[in-house]
């Protein structure tokens, strides 16, 4: 309930987290593409104004390259004289060319000193040099067609706005430098043009030469010369045609995103971009408008969430609450089962104590025939043997019984059980056996398990007031009843049911027939821990019991084990055997116990062991060390302070492979739920005769294996 509640808060809390996570995470990646989308808007914009821009200039250029030609053509094989001689005719027709061109300022004829033939300006042409002009100097040592320079400012007497010259070479008749052909153009022409267009904020155009000097540029900004080794001048050395980049202007420090584009038969690029400002603003003004419709619906998602919050808290506290004063009731009744359990214990080991208590007191009495002496002797033996039953029932139901599971065939056990089933029940109930046609094999303890089949026939016996019928049968199950909560088994499980004639379990009983100690018999007639002992081996077992039942028709009794492929072994009964002599057999016994120590180094020593006692797992480890060879096995108790028997019986497996370990344990969680690790295991309380059988059998092993390793 607690887990639930738990579950229910945090699920909310998790849900007023997710609705502001969530939309976060969603305005975050809106965000990201919002500003992939507009990056790549701005990106097509610029191309489209590039596109623009290097059409305008291309035809720009093309025109004035037409124009020279006229000029030229004008003007072919005529000698400067006659050039001279006809000036003001000549002057007439440039001044109307440059009439019909806005972007012209002025158009020369120079000749080969650099003194002006004729202008379009005045006449007569001025009598000034102007062979120092990077236009007319670029022509005299070969003809390198179109030449565009850079701007200038006009020389005295002429005044006006800065211009940039566009020439061609002016041949002689047998090809050599005759003079230039020149134009003026304005650079303010392409920046008008510029202004033009540029209407959107953060827009940018300029117009360059291929080394980097700026010829107009809007916004207006005089004297600009690109740096090669710059982040433009690398892209267009690596990009001579065209290209695109993110770049902080080095003369105004704006950052834009520009793109550059060169003219097909000139060395001239256009460029074209956006302030990054600008492309960031039209990002911020579409989130914007996401934020006013999504913030506020957030919000109200959010306060709706923290009131179930808050109601939710409220409501578990109330429950909370009404669970304690449940709890409290069912403590006060946990108290009486507990004292029930342990008035069960007490009185049944009080019953044995005292078998054992009065053979002891008659034993010592003087004078004792021998016939009494052994039978009080068997007493007290019968006895131990019941007080084990009674504790392995009792660890069985608590499920830290050490079972020693093995591989066998339920339905072959049943039948081997029903001969021994018949006689505890009596002839006056008809047994009847259903096997299985499918092989059903179970990896778990057999001994518990017929205990438990037994257990379960005995009860029934009980409920049919020893008349009626008895069916056990075997089957296989696919999964377990729905109610269980273990983990289904990949092969299925084999389930055995026993089902009787008897009275049946009323309803209200029916959750408590596993509880230690709870029996509906009259006094002295049952113990009340055989079903206990059914219910602990089945959930220890990975398996589980079942149980329906209908007053005046009986009850069923379904025990569910898991199913395990291959085959096992055929069970044979284990007959007694007298102990065996261990003369020459030197055994290492670890107890921390003194005084089982000394019961145990004694009745080995009646038969012929030779023993060494130590009281700790680290004493046998330098019993070890100092002379291991000495010893054919090693017995040691599990539960010991410091190292445990388990883990010093891994300690001599690991230096003393070839010594065997025998562990003893009346009860150890880790035996529980781990098993021997591989170890012989005798359980407390054994027998001499036991103890004796094992030793006898690891120590031969040992001799045999040490023996295989020496001839290899």
């Amino acid at each position: 309930m607690q887990t639930a509640q738990r579950n229910s808060l945090r699920l909310l809390q998790w849900m007023m987290v997710a609705s502001l996570a969530l939309p976060l995470a969603l305005f975050v990646f809106a965000s990201a593409v919002s500003w992939v989308s507009i990056r790549e808007t701005a990106d097509r914009e610029i191309e489209h104004s590039l596109d623009v821009a290097h059409e305008h200039a291309l035809k720009v250029f093309e025109t004035i390259d037409r124009s020279l030609s006229e000029m030229a053509e004008i003007i072919r094989d005529v000698p400067d004289a006659d050039i001279v001689a006809r000036e003001q005719m000549l002057h007439l027709r440039l001044k109307r060319l440059v009439a019909s061109l806005p972007q012209v300022k002025s158009a020369w004829i120079f000749d080969a000193r650099g003194h002006a033939l004729v202008n379009s300006l005045v006449v007569p042409a001025p009598g000034i040099d102007f062979s120092d002009r990077d236009y007319f100097k670029t022509h005299v040592d070969a003809d390198i067609g179109t030449y565009i320079g850079e701007a200038l400012k006009p020389r005295p007497p002429y005044q006006g706005a800065p211009f940039f010259g566009v020439s061609r070479r002016r041949p002689s008749e047998d090809g050599n430098f005759a003079g230039v052909l020149q134009a003026s153009v304005f650079p303010e022409y392409f920046e008008n043009y510029y202004a033009r267009i540029g209407r959107e904020p953060g827009s940018y155009f300029a117009l360059g030469r291929a080394d980097g000097t700026v010829l107009a540029r809007f916004p207006i900004d005089r004297d600009i010369r690109l740096d090669r080794n710059g982040p433009i001048g690398k892209l267009v050395a690596a990009n001579p045609k065209a290209g695109l980049i993110t770049v902080t202007s080095p003369t105004d420090g704006i950052e834009r995103r520009l793109g550059y584009r060169r003219l097909a038969e000139y060395p001239i690029y256009v460029g074209a971009g956006l302030e990054t400002s600008t492309i960031r603003s039209r990002w911020l003004s579409t989130m914007s408008q996401h934020l006013i419709f999504g913030a506020p619906a957030t919000a109200l998602l959010f306060a709706l969430l923290g009131l179930a919050l808050r109601r939710t808290r409220h409501l578990i506290f109330e429950a909370e609450r009404r669970q304690q004063a449940e709890e409290a009731l069912m403590h006060g009744q946990r108290l009486e089962a507990l004292g029930r359990l342990t008035g069960g214990v007490a009185h049944d080991f009080n019953n044995l104590l005292t078998v054992i208590r009065a053979s002891v007191d008659l034993l010592r009495r003087p004078d004792l025939p021998d016939v009494r002496r052994l039978r009080y002797i068997d007493a007290i033996s019968d006895t131990v043997t019941r007080a084990a039953k009674l504790t392995g029932q009792l660890l069985a139901f608590a499920r830290r019984q050490a079972l020693k599971p093995e591989v066998f065939d339920v339905s072959r056990s049943v039948q081997m059980l029903s001969e021994m089933i018949g006689t505890l029940v009596g002839p006056r109930i008809e047994i009847v056996i259903l096997g299985s046609e499918e092989p059903c094999f179970v990896n778990a303890d057999a001994s518990q398990f017929e205990t438990a089949i037994i257990n379960i026939a005995v009860n029934a016996r009980d409920a049919m007031e020893g008349r009626g019928r008895l069916t056990i049968a075997v089957g296989m199950a696919a999964s377990l009843p729905n109610a269980a909560p273990l983990p289904q088994h990949p092969y299925g499980y084999v389930a055995v049911s026993v089902a009787d004639t008897g009275s049946g379990i009323p309803p209200d009983r029916l959750e408590r027939i596993f509880e230690p100690f709870f029996t509906t018999k009259q006094a002295g007639h049952g113990t009340g821990l055989g079903l206990s002992q059914v219910f602990g081996f089945a959930k220890q077992s990975g398996g589980e019991v079942a149980v329906a039942s209908e007053i005046g028709k009986g009850s069923i009794f379904t025990l569910y084990l898991p199913r395990t492929a291959g085959s096992g072994k055929s069970r044979q009964p284990a007959a007694d055997a007298a102990a065996i002599d261990g003369s020459g057999t030197s055994v290492l016994v670890v107890e921390d116990n003194a005084e089982v120590g000394r019961f145990t180094t004694d009745a080995l020593a009646e038969l012929g062991y030779a023993t060494k006692l130590v009281g700790n797992a680290t004493h046998a480890l330098e019993e070890l060390a100092s002379s291991a060879e000495r010893f054919d096995a090693v017995f040691t108790d599990v539960v010991m302070p410091g190292m445990s028997g388990i883990e010093l019986a891994q300690e001599i497996r690991r230096h003393y492979p070839e010594l065997p370990v025998v562990l003893t344990s009346g009860y150890s969680h880790v035996l529980s739920e781990h098993g021997s690790h591989g170890f012989e295991l005798l359980q407390k309380p054994y027998s001499i005769e036991q103890l004796s059988r094992v030793l006898h059998r690891v120590a031969r092993r040992g001799v045999t294996q040490a023996a295989a390793s020496a001839s290899s």
